[in-house]
């Protein structure tokens, strides 16, 4: 069995490790990527880069803002529909999350920003769209 020691050593923020560091107070609403020190990739928790295999990777905050690539509607396990969109971000990752609206009106292209980067019921990130579609005629 493992017990955790208080003596050992634990790495500073923004090391270079394979592992997501640990969130301080000031980026609790904030998505935390990694980006491989030798290829540059950005990634959302991974451990090895998906390019070039290497495990140095350090950790960086995202501005939480992006771009909707793929938007779906899901009515199961829950009492409304929802939507799930894979959202990639500025810095070059992807990830998945939900889009504050109208489920059917969420749609590719669409420019959100970060509301929320830990949702308490499903634990993924929230968003809300920066510009209201213009839509009348679709």
């Amino acid at each position: 069995m493992y017990h955790h020691s208080a003596n050992t050593s634990h790495p500073a923020a923004g090391a270079a490790t394979g592992l997501l560091d640990p969130v301080s107070a000031d980026s609790k609403d904030a998505i935390l990527f990694q980006r491989c020190t030798w290829c540059g990739t950005a990634m959302y928790h991974r451990l090895l880069c998906p390019v070039c295999q290497g495990s140095e990777l350090r950790t960086e905050r995202s501005e939480g803002v992006g771009t909707v690539r793929h938007s779906t509607v899901l009515h199961r396990n829950t009492p409304a529909a929802r939507n799930v969109s894979l959202i990639e971000m500025a810095e070059g990752f992807v990830l998945r999350g939900r889009v504050m609206g109208p489920p059917i009106g969420i749609h590719s292209g669409d420019r959100v920003r970060l509301s929320t980067a830990k949702d308490p019921v499903r634990g993924e990130p929230v968003f809300q769209l920066i510009d209201e579609p213009y839509r009348a005629w679709t």
